[in-house]
């Protein structure tokens, strides 16, 4: 089996369980990427653009990033569209993680330039067989541009 490439990963959720549980699986997965994990859409855009409490971050951007949408501060979607018209990030590949069935998301956050959208499997097992999916097809499969720094130079 292929070993993953060693690109991070984003994800931005709020809601602790979710975050527990999504964690759990990729672990259960055994993801050898490095994850890093924010709680609401305008901390993600703060590790993004390196302010705040990220203003010192060492990592470069993310190679991917995972975005819930129903988040307290900034939601998914405003953060998804300040992503999208960023230059700087705009090539990060965003997959959309959340429970939400609604055609309205769905439709939405295509519109901003999301490139998949995922609703949360119910049971862990089922968390575990997306999980696994997501990293083959993002990390085996799909050829990533390389991640590009808010400074304009390559990570």
């Amino acid at each position: 089996m292929p070993v993953a490439r060693p690109i991070s990963i984003l994800y931005a959720e709020d809601d602790e369980e979710d975050r527990t549980m999504v964690l759990e699986a990729m672990k259960e997965s055994r993801l050898a990427n490095r994850i890093r994990t924010v709680a609401d859409g305008e901390e993600l855009l703060e590790y993004l653009q390196r302010r705040g409490r990220h203003a010192d971050r060492e990592e470069g951007l993310p190679g991917l990033i995972l975005l819930d949408l129903n988040m307290p501060r900034l939601d998914g979607r405003e953060a998804l569209r300040e992503i999208k018209a960023d230059p700087r990030l705009r090539r990060i590949p965003v997959v959309v993680l959340t429970t939400s069935r609604a055609e309205e998301d769905i439709l939405r956050t295509y519109d901003l330039g999301v490139s998949s959208f995922i609703v949360k499997p119910v049971t862990f097992d089922a968390l575990v067989e997306t999980v696994q999916t997501l990293d083959k097809y993002w990390f085996e499969i799909v050829e990533l541009p390389p991640p590009v720094e808010p400074h304009g130079e390559h990570a």
